[in-house]
């Protein structure tokens, strides 16, 4: 490990990983969060103006905050977006409506405030890191041979971590990549199985033809590389893209640094996957903002037991659902800390 961040004092450095099995080592031994700062916050909920467990989900967010942030009461005044982009050879195959330039046409939107994330992070009051991949580079074609090398996921993975600012309060991923739907749909078949089309969708909006075709790429791409792939992340280092990877790091660096992540649709959780078969309980500290409308999204976040928070009809990415996952969790805090307790409000608790 080398390249250490810049941390305040008191806080652990984050490492960069220089080989998988460093990796693969820093999964099995994570931080399990702060017990007694959740308590705290249940504590107060079972002693505010209302009927218990009546905020449902709400309640059980503040929770979540102050066990991954390891303080009560937690704090939402630091939320930060990190939008990954990243080009896919893949495209080649003709799987996308558009072209890969358009990933660099919508970094510069997003560079210039003009993306709908730049709303949605405005409006939760976050700010908002931008990081392009190598996109003149795309990673290979995974039909044809691994999509990138070791050195290649490690630098992608290593750049993601490094992107999240360690005074953080909570984070929202998101991705821009033509052609990363393919990638996220072949991660799902290659590490939870079952028939290519039930975890294809049409991504940007491709035709029944291109859906169909994209099907056929993804199951012999995965026959292909199956021998080489024992974990999550061999997975996403054959079949994923450089913003994948960068997402998954994302992940794993808020987690040494006690910050709660919200996830994001279909791409954002393939990334959470690939960790996921790779380690020992490392999405503790995810929430999903919502569940796509890419059909892939329902059954994967099923078979990772997470329960998306908001059902939209959303299928955009950029984090656009995690950040509106994250403006609940604000909504959430500000009701557990705004609100009166019984014995403030003089109300007696047997009436409520």
């Amino acid at each position: 490990m080398s390249a250490e961040m810049s941390l305040a004092s008191g806080q652990q450095p984050i490492p960069s990983f220089e080989t998988l099995a460093s990796l693969r080592k820093a999964l099995s031994q994570l931080p399990q969060g702060d017990t007694r700062a959740a308590e705290a916050a249940a504590a107060r909920e079972g002693m505010l103006t209302k009927p218990p467990g009546s905020l449902g989900r709400l309640e059980q967010t503040v929770a979540w905050l102050a066990r991954w942030q390891g303080r009560y009461p937690p704090a939402m005044d630091r939320p930060q977006t990190c939008v990954f982009a990243g080009n896919h050879g893949i495209a080649e195959a003709g799987v996308s409506a558009y072209p890969p330039v358009v990933t660099e046409q919508m970094v510069l939107n997003f560079e210039r405030g003009g993306a709908a994330i730049n709303q949605l992070s405005a409006e939760l009051g976050a700010s908002m890191t931008v990081i392009p991949l190598d996109l003149a580079r795309p990673v290979k074609n995974f039909l044809h041979a691994p999509a990138m090398t070791e050195s290649e996921f490690l630098k992608a993975f290593n750049a993601g971590m490094h992107a999240v600012r360690p005074d953080a309060s909570i984070l929202c991923p998101g991705e821009m990549g033509i052609g990363n739907t393919t990638s996220a749909s072949a991660l799902c078949l290659a590490l939870l199985g079952g028939p290519a089309v039930e975890w294809c969708g049409r991504g940007s909006g491709v035709s029944d033809d291109v859906l169909k075709r994209k099907a056929e790429i993804i199951s012999e791409a995965v026959e292909r590389h199956r021998e080489s792939i024992d974990d999550g992340l061999d997975a996403l280092r054959i079949l994923g893209g450089r913003e994948i990877a960068a997402m998954a790091g994302a992940i794993l660096a808020a987690r040494l640094l006690s910050i709660p992540v919200m996830l994001d649709g279909f791409i954002c959780s393939a990334a959470a996957l690939a960790l996921y078969c790779s380690g020992v309980d490392p999405l503790a500290h995810c929430m999903v903002g919502h569940a796509s409308m890419e059909p892939g999204h329902r059954r994967l976040l099923a078979h990772l037991g997470l329960r998306p928070l908001l059902d939209l009809d959303l299928r955009l990415g950029e984090g656009t659902g995690a950040v509106l996952g994250a403006i609940l969790a604000k909504a959430a805090l500000r009701c557990h800390l705004g609100m009166a307790t019984f014995a403030e409000a003089g109300v007696d608790s047997g009436a409520a």
